[in-house]
C-alpha cells in the first residue's frame, strides 16, 4: 500500500488493545483503535474493575460484622444495594474516561463503532450513529477480547438468568441465588452476594472449585465458603433448566446425586469464548479453531498482517495477559528484539472473593506428574505477625521448589490481600532467582510478604516460625 493512512489499526479497546496502541504510539507508530463499545474492554466496564469494586464494599461490610472481635462497637449498620453497584459503575466509568484520556495524550485516533477486516489491510467501521468508514493499515491488531459463555437452550434474560454483566448491573439483591461454575467468576459472585445475605448455592460439573488451582487452595476455599452459610456441590451437571413466576428451577446430578435446586435466580458463570464471528476473519489467512483465533505468544497468527492478542486467542482469559500480548505484539511488529513472551505457567491467577487466591507455575499435581524432583514449602498464616494483628490467620502460603536447582517452579497461596503478593514469585521467577537467594533476602517486619519469606524457608526445613 502507498498510502495505508495508518501503521497499526488495533481492533478492540480493551486491556489488549489499548495498551498495544499505547506502546505502538509510544514507539513512533501511526495508531488507530476501532471499539463498538466503552473503552477498557469488558475487564474495565464489566469485569476484573467492577467486580473488585463490589468486593470491596464486601470486604468492608465482612469487617463491620465482625468490627467486635477488635473492641469496636458498630451499631445500627446497614447497606444500600443500589448504591454499592451505582459506586461499582462509577468506577468503571471513570477509568474508561481515563483510558481515553491517555489514548488521546498519545494521539491515538479513535473510530467508535463496529470494525471489519477486508483482507487487504483495510477495516470497515460501522461508525456508532453515522455512516460507514473505511481505513487502511499496514499492520492489524485483532483485540475483539471474549463474552460470556452460554449453555444450550438457556438464554439469559437478566431477570431471572444472569450472566456476569447482568450480576454487575443488579437492580436488586436476591434473596437466593444458584451459581452455575465455581470458576474464578462463579465464586467471587458468590462471595460477594452471599456476603450481602443471598442464599447462594453453587454448582460446579468437575471435581474441585477453582479447577486450575492447587489441590490443598482448593480444599481451603471449599471449607471456607461453606463455613460463610454458601452451598458449594462439585461434580455435579446442570441436567435443564426453566424458569417460572418464582424463579428458578434446576435439574442436576452427578456423582450418583439427582435433584431439584430452586432459586431466585441463576448466575451462568461457565467461563467466556472469544468474540471472532462477524468481523471478517474469512478475507484474510487467519486460523480459527474452538471459538479461538490461532496466534503465538507475540500475537502472530497465519495472516503476517494480522495479528491477535488477549482473550480473543484463548485461555488463560486474563487482563494482564492481554496486556502483556499486546505490548509483545507491536514490539515485535515495531521491529524491536522481542524476548518477553512468558510461558503461560507465568502468568498470575488471581480470585479476589473472600478467602483470595493466588497462583502462579506449577501445581503440586503437576510437578508430580511431570516427574520433577522438588520440594514443598508451606506456611500457615496463623504463624505470621502481620496476619495475626489484622484477625486474618485463616490461609496458607506454599511453594514448590526444584531440589537440584533451587527455581520456584510453583507459588499458592490463600488469604488476605495474597493477589498483591503473588506478583513477588513472578518477579523473582522472571529473574530466576533460586530458593537461596529469596532466603537471603531481607523481607519487611511486620508484613505479610514475611510468610511468603517462610514458605521458602519451610522447603528446606528451615522455617522459623511453625
Amino acid at each position: 500500500m502507498s498510502n495505508p493512512g495508518f501503521d497499526i489499526v488495533v481492533v478492540g479497546g480493551g486491556p489488549g488493545g489499548y495498551v498495544a496502541a499505547l506502546r505502538a504510539a509510544q514507539l513512533g507508530a501511526k495508531v488507530a483503535v476501532v471499539e463498538r463499545d466503552a473503552l477498557g474492554g469488558i475487564c474495565l466496564n464489566w469485569g476484573c474493575i467492577p467486580t473488585k469494586a463490589l468486593l470491596h464494599a464486601a470486604e468492608t461490610w465482612r469487617g463491620l460484622q465482625h468490627a467486635d472481635a477488635l473492641g469496636l462497637k458498630v451499631e445500627g449498620a446497614s447497606f444500600d444495594f443500589a448504591r454499592v453497584m451505582k459506586r461499582s459503575r462509577d468506577v468503571a466509568g471513570t477509568l474508561s474516561r481515563g483510558v481515553q484520556g491517555l489514548l488521546a495524550k498519545h494521539k491515538i485516533k479513535v473510530f467508535h463503532g463496529l470494525g471489519r477486516l477486508l483482507g487487504d489491510g483495510g477495516v470497515k467501521v460501522a461508525v456508532v450513529g453515522g455512516d460507514h468508514t473505511e481505513i487502511h493499515a499496514r499492520h492489524i491488531v485483532v483485540a475483539t477480547g471474549a463474552r460470556p459463555r452460554e449453555l444450550p437452550g438457556i438464554c439469559p434474560d437478566g431477570r431471572q438468568v444472569w450472566n456476569s454483566r447482568h450480576a454487575l448491573s443488579a437492580q436488586r439483591l436476591p434473596g437466593s441465588m444458584l451459581v452455575v461454575g465455581a470458576g474464578a467468576i462463579g465464586m467471587e459472585f458468590a462471595s460477594f452476594y452471599g456476603t450481602f445475605g443471598t442464599k447462594v448455592t453453587v454448582i460446579e460439573a468437575l471435581d474441585n472449585i477453582l479447577p486450575q488451582e492447587d489441590a490443598e487452595v482448593c480444599s481451603h476455599v471449599l471449607r471456607a465458603y461453606q463455613s460463610q452459610g454458601i452451598q458449594i456441590r462439585t461434580g455435579v451437571r446442570l441436567k435443564e433448566m426453566s424458569t417460572t413466576t418464582g424463579g428458578v428451577v434446576a435439574v442436576v446430578d452427578g456423582a450418583g446425586d439427582q435433584g431439584i435446586v430452586r432459586s431466585e435466580v441463576a448466575l451462568i458463570a461457565i467461563g467466556v469464548v472469544g468474540n471472532v464471528e462477524n468481523m471478517g476473519l474469512e478475507k484474510t489467512k487467519v486460523v480459527v479453531e474452538q471459538g479461538r483465533i490461532v496466534a503465538d505468544a507475540f500475537g502472530a497468527t497465519a495472516d503476517s498482517r494480522v495479528h491477535a492478542v488477549g482473550d480473543v486467542t484463548g485461555a488463560p482469559w486474563l487482563a494482564h495477559r492481554a496486556m502483556h500480548q499486546g505490548v509483545a505484539c507491536v514490539e515485535r511488529i515495531m521491529g524491536l528484539p522481542v524476548d518477553h513472551a512468558l510461558r503461560m505457567e507465568d502468568f498470575p491467577r488471581c480470585t479476589y472473593g473472600h478467602p483470595q487466591t493466588a497462583s502462579l507455575g506449577l501445581t503440586e499435581q503437576a510437578a508430580k506428574e511431570s516427574g520433577l524432583n522438588f520440594k514443598v514449602g508451606r506456611f500457615p498464616l496463623v504463624g505470621n505477625g502481620k496476619a495475626v494483628a489484622l484477625g486474618e490467620t485463616d490461609g496458607f502460603i506454599k511453594t514448590l521448589v526444584d531440589s537440584d536447582t533451587g527455581e520456584i517452579l510453583g507459588a499458592h497461596m490463600v488469604g488476605p490481600t495474597v493477589t498483591e503478593l503473588i506478583g513477588c514469585f513472578g518477579v523473582a521467577r522472571t529473574l530466576e532467582a533460586t530458593d537461596e537467594a529469596l532466603s537471603a533476602s531481607i523481607w519487611p517486619h511486620p508484613t505479610l510478604s514475611e510468610s511468603l519469606h517462610e514458605s521458602i524457608l519451610a522447603a528446606s526445613a528451615r522455617a522459623l516460625h511453625i
